[in-house]
């Protein structure tokens, strides 16, 4: 393993939170990490981020809101001559 550094890490960071990489690249970035303190801020506020969409992600809005969403972009569908599904 070598340290990437920051250049590398910050622009796999995404792939490094969502496990796409390679295990010898996220070893390096994990290394990089350990020993950069900017970078690690950037690696907890995407993981702070990643937490927040996912749990966003799996609410659901209450059913009488959806409804009120859904008949008031029909009426603009409708005023502007866009077809309805």
């Amino acid at each position: 393993m070598t340290d990437c550094g920051c250049e590398k890490a910050r622009a796999e960071l995404e792939e490094y939170l969502h496990n796409e990489l390679c295990s010898e690249d996220a070893a390096d970035i994990r290394e990089h990490m350990e020993h950069c303190d900017d970078c690690r801020t950037e690696l907890r506020v995407g993981v702070a981020i990643t937490d927040v969409v996912q749990r966003a992600c799996r609410e659901t809005a209450p059913e009488e809101l959806r409804a009120v969403v859904l008949t008031r972009i029909r009426a603009i569908q409708s005023a502007h001559g866009v077809l309805a599904d």
